[in-house]
Order: structure tokens, then sequence, then C-alpha cells
């Protein structure tokens, strides 16, 4: 199983933040060589902004973490705070990677140097650079190959560290198993699986009252046509801010407690093919929605399994989320008119553990994966290619290869309960052993120049 099936949270633009220390366009300003991962150096002309433990926080590095915040910010629609508060928070943040890092170097395992050479060579691909190259990008910056490996090994050792450190400190009682097995039980008997198409339009979070009537009004207009005859799926194309625009808005087939109460609510007494004649509002924005399909309950012990692949690019400074997303719209396009094939596409170019085997990543059922890429892949039919799509790891172009429906034994469903619950508390584990490390850590931020300001 893939890291990405584990779920292993990457630290926000780790390794590619040291990447973009190194790699920049043809004729661009380059800063000089900022070594940011255990050897305190800095560039002629830079400033520390923290320290942590020995090593310390480059002022440029905050910088490219603002400009990554910014660009995730944009990608999401949400608002950007001023520059003082966008700083603050990028300092934070890198102060936790530095914590983080500290604790995996005291307490990690060695790692394999194939695996380390997978990497640089993944990232090599992405950023569209033969080795030879990638070796004089990284000549020309004053940081030797030995040095970036050492960051790539830092990166990998972190996420190992920092995954089992957080699972360990989660406790799933059997009471705990036995009612989530009570609560699907439930919802399998309430009314089985869904099939429902949307077109949504966002609105941010914390949006003036103005803001929303207008994304009311948008999506209202959507509505409209649609219950005036227009077909669904070309509406959708044309208005909606999902990831699902390929398959008509369709976010397929899935049990009831997979899908949100307002969804399940606002389809409720619908017939098959019929679209909902109101907005559903919800924490995202506001939802036209269609009943594609009801299907009957499921017994509690019959899983639908997914077996997909994907490929993954991860946003640096170098490499936008819109330009990510770009790219991987040209594969797409490569892989549509036979130029390439899916599966060379992610040996050459994904960054996930999956790349090795052409971006496989098995059978995976219902909450292995997280959310956001689990929505767009249930969307897709068989054979079934997606537009980019954006998560927590980066942008990811997925296929569909096969779906079945297996039963599995009592054994095998307590464990898939236990998964769940897992990931359920995964993030509150997280945050609660990072404010571990930042307490026994020293940390010193240090003022910030004003001609930097």
């Amino acid at each position: 199983m893939t890291d990405f099936l584990r779920r292993i949270r990457a630290l926000p633009g780790f390794l590619f933040l040291i990447l973009a220390c190194t790699l920049q366009p043809a004729g661009a300003q380059r800063p000089g060589p900022i070594v940011s991962t255990g050897k305190s150096a800095l560039q002629p002309g830079d400033f520390i902004a923290a320290v942590v433990n020995q090593d310390i926080v480059a002022g440029s590095e905050v910088i490219q973490r603002m400009a990554q915040l910014r660009q995730q910010m944009l990608a999401q629609h949400e608002p950007i705070p001023d520059d003082e508060t966008l700083r603050e928070k990028a300092l934070d943040l890198m102060i936790d990677d530095r914590a983080v890092l500290t604790f995996a170097r005291e307490n990690g395992n060695k790692v394999d140097e194939a695996e380390i050479d997978r990497y640089v060579a993944s990232i090599a691909a992405q950023n569209k650079l033969t080795m030879p190259q990638l070796l004089e990008q990284l000549k020309g910056d004053g940081m030797d190959l030995k040095r970036f490996r050492d960051n790539v090994r830092d990166q990998i050792m972190t996420e190992r560290v920092r995954d089992g450190e957080v699972r360990s400190r989660i406790h799933i009682s059997d009471a705990d198993v036995d009612a989530w097995l009570d609560q699907r039980r439930s919802a399998l008997a309430g009314g089985a699986e869904l099939d429902i198409a949307q077109i949504l339009v966002t609105v941010p979070d914390d949006a003036a009252q103005n803001v929303v009537e207008e994304r009311r009004e948008r999506a209202q207009k959507a509505l409209d046509r649609v219950l005036a005859g227009e077909d669904f799926a070309t509406v959708n194309k044309e208005v909606s801010e999902d990831g699902n625009k390929a398959n008509g808005g369709d976010i397929g087939l899935r049990p009831i407690d997979r899908l949100p109460d307002v969804f399940v609510a606002g389809v409720k007494g619908a017939k098959e093919g019929e679209v909902v004649p109101h907005l559903v509002r919800s924490g995202g924005g506001f939802h036209v929605l269609k009943l594609i399909k009801r299907s009957g309950a499921r017994a509690l012990n019959e899983v639908l399994e997914t077996h997909a692949r994907h490929i993954l690019l991860q946003p640096s400074t170098q490499l936008s989320m819109e330009a990510a997303a770009k790219r991987l719209a040209e594969f797409k396009q490569q892989i549509v008119s036979g130029e390439a094939t899916f599966e060379e596409l992610a040996r050459k170019y994904s960054v996930d553990g999956s790349a090795a085997k052409g971006g496989d990543l098995g059978w995976s059922r219902a909450g292995m994966l997280v959310p956001e890429f689990e929505q767009a892949m249930n969307a897709l039919p068989i054979d079934g290619i997606s537009d980019p799509v954006p998560s927590r790891y980066g942008v990811h172009l997925i296929q569909v290869l096969e779906r079945r429906t297996t039963t599995v034994d009592i054994k095998q469903l307590r464990a898939q309960a236990r998964d769940a619950l897992t990931e359920q508390k995964y993030d509150a584990a997280y945050q609660d052993w990072l404010k571990e490390l930042r307490a026994r850590a020293y940390i010193e931020k240090r003022e910030w120049p004003d001609d930097q300001q």
C-alpha cells in the first residue's frame, strides 16, 4: 500500500520548498542557496526569522511559504489575509516543520538509498529536467547532490516518523467500533445508495453578504436553466466550480452515510432523473442537485471497492496550483489522443509512491483515501479520466480501472471500522503531538526587518 493510500500527512510543501530554493526558471533572478534543513547557513542579505532548536528559519523561506499559501487560498477561493497575518501563519508553519524534523532525525530509521533515487528522479521529471540538468542547477546554486539527497531523506523520514507517532496516540475501543458498525447498519437499512449530480457555486468563508447574494444569484440562474430544459452536464461545465465537470457533475453512486446530510435531505422524495427545484446550501456554497439513481440497500458486509491509478504533482514556488493543473490537463489530452499512456506519464512525472507502478493505487474502499480524491474518483465511470483534482497533497489526474462489490468477514469489517475511526481522529491527534513538540523545543522568533515589510 502506498503512502498516499495510508494518507500520510506530508509537511506542506516541505520537499518542494527545498526544491524551489535551487530550481529557478532560466533567466530568473535567483537569490543564493538557502540550506534550511539542518545546515544553519544564510545567503548574503538574508536574515534569520526564527531559531528552532539548533536550526534556523530564514526570512526568504517564510516569504516563499507565504507565496505558497496565497496560491492555495486562491485555488480554494479563500479570502487572503493581510501580509502581517499571512507572514505569521507562514512562520508558524515553518517552525512546525523544524520541530517535527528535529524529532524525526532523533527518532527515525534509515531510509533506503534506492527510495531516495526514485524521489530525486521524480523531482527532476516534474521540473522537466534530465538528471545532468538537475545536477547543473544544484551546482549553480551552491548545493551539491549529497546535500540535496540529505534533504530528500529528511522528508521521507519525517513523513514516516510523524505518521507512526500520531497513529500510536489514537486509541479506538471495541465500543467505538460497535457504535460505528451500528451507525452504518442503520444507514444501509435506511436507504442504501444515491447517485447525485451537482452544480456547485462556492462561497468563501466569512464572505460579505453582498458576495453571498451574488453567488446565490449565479446558482439560481443555473437552476433556472436546467429546470427550463437545458442539459444538466452542459450547464455544469459552464458554471460549476466542483471537480467533476468531466462527468457532468456526477459524484457517483455512494452510500448515504458517505454523502453530506444536506444532499440526502435535498433529494428526499425526488424521482430518478429529477432536478431538485430549489437550491441547497452547504458550508461550501450553493448546490443545484439532480438525482441520477437510487439503489437498494447492501448488506453490512458487502463493500464496494474501486481500482484506480493517479498522477500527482505538488505545487512549489516554481509550480503553482494552476500550472500543475494545466500540465495534468495536457497529460490527459496526450492519453486521450494516444500520444502517451497513463502508466508512462505516471512513472515519469508523478511524485507519489505509486509512480513506480504506473500510478496504480490498487483496490480501495470508502474512507481509505482523502475525501477530495475519493469524491472525484467515485464520480468516474470505468476507464474514465478525471480533470485535474486538487487535494491537500497537490493536484491529481485520476483514472478508474475497475469496480467490484466484495463480501468481507466480521474481522475485516471491524478492521475497516478502526481505520475509518482512526482517520476521523488523525488530525486532532497530530495537532496535539505538534503542540507537545513545540512545547519541548527551543523557539525564538526574531523581529522582522523594517526593509522587508
